[in-house]
């Protein structure tokens, strides 16, 4: 089996302090904490189902994607074949484990209250950057497989936090 997602950090900036949603997964006997997103569907935009996950895990409606406004398609060169091109905030692949996987994660703003319980979800809440960075340095092995290499690179590319050389996250 082969994947295709699309994952979002979703962020709030206000008094100079920027949050972002974590959500606990309850999926098949495991439980860690994780980014909103997930599969897309056959033929599903990415923008469309990067929403559609979403909305579906917390409640909460996209209103801003990061670089969606350089998104371009070929809709009407060829109706039996279309192709969409945007700018995600990093890529990540599957390089070894149970999945092979590729995905896209993008910086998100919401509008709209978040559930409470959402699509195989509990626990949505908003954390600050500080938090979250301290989450995963205590124990990083609470974040999901694929979150944990996207948490890093946001953390390190986006506040310049840094991870111990030789750590288990490094």
């Amino acid at each position: 089996m082969f994947y295709v997602n699309a994952r979002a950090i979703v962020e709030r900036e206000g008094n100079d302090i920027t949050e972002i949603i974590i959500q606990t997964r309850n999926k098949k006997n495991e439980e860690s904490l994780e980014l909103p997103g997930g599969r897309l569907e056959l033929y599903e935009s990415i923008l469309d189902g990067l929403r559609r996950e979403v909305y579906e895990e917390t409640g909460l409606t996209v209103i801003e994607v990061e670089g969606s406004q350089k998104r371009i398609d070929t809709c009407g060169i060829n109706p039996n074949f279309e192709v969409e091109c945007l700018e995600p905030y990093c890529v990540y692949q599957t390089i070894k484990g149970p999945v092979d996987s590729i995905g896209m994660y993008f910086i998100c703003k919401v509008e709209g209250n978040h559930f409470e319980v959402g699509d195989e979800t509990t626990n949505i809440r908003w954390e600050t950057v500080d938090e979250v960075y301290s989450l995963m340095i205590e124990d990083p092995r609470q974040f999901s497989d694929v979150d944990r290499a996207g948490l890093k690179y946001y953390l390190k590319h986006k506040f310049g936090k840094q991870f111990e050389v030789g750590s288990s996250i490094t």
